[in-house]
């Protein structure tokens, strides 16, 4: 901690190809690479106090596990949904089921309708930094369906009932609402 800044150091395999000045998500949460240290593949983060208060990065320890993206490059495949890494709030996992070979979780958020934070069925969303497809969807609450791989490879294998984790909205939804707010006021 440094004034009202946290500084993250993280080691990753890919940590010898990451330079000063990189956007990398962490949890779904864009922050800035400050240092690197090739040598032990690790790199450093800040995140400001407005970050700390709209995410979940308060609660890591040292050996949590993360998940880490490296920022998309222009002149490759768009594979998934658009995450900008701009975490819209934190939800609330309340519950997990086992679906034999694969798992839903539910997740409850703080609603707000003039905000219009809402989920779609079959819409996207980004939970820690993975993007997912919504399968129930109330306002306030909604759940994903994870496959064995997703699974394995992210820290969705860590989530329990109360587990704290990021959320990014659609951004097309954002965009599409915020047009039509503007163009067809209630």
């Amino acid at each position: 901690k440094e004034n009202t800044n946290y500084h993250f150091t993280l080691e990753v395999p890919f940590g010898n190809e990451l330079a000063i000045d990189q956007s990398m998500a962490h949890d779904g949460c864009c922050l800035t690479v400050v240092r690197v240290d090739k040598d032990k593949k690790q790199y450093v983060v800040t995140a400001m106090d407005e970050t700390m208060i709209k995410t979940n990065l308060g609660s890591w320890k040292i050996g949590t596990e993360v998940n880490v993206e490296r920022s998309m490059r222009m002149d490759g495949r768009l594979d998934g949904h658009i995450v900008q890494g701009h975490v819209d709030q934190t939800a609330r996992c309340v519950r997990v089921v086992d679906e034999n070979g694969s798992w839903r979780f539910f997740f409850e958020y703080a609603y707000d309708p003039e905000k219009k934070n809402i989920t779609v069925p079959k819409g996207s969303i980004s939970i820690n930094g993975v993007s997912l497809t919504v399968v129930d969807s109330e306002p306030g609450m909604f759940s994903v369906a994870i496959i064995p791989y997703t699974y394995q490879v992210t820290n969705f294998h860590n989530f329990k009932e109360g587990t704290v984790v990021n959320i990014e909205f659609d951004v097309i939804g954002k965009y599409v609402q915020r047009l039509l707010d503007q163009y067809m006021p209630s």
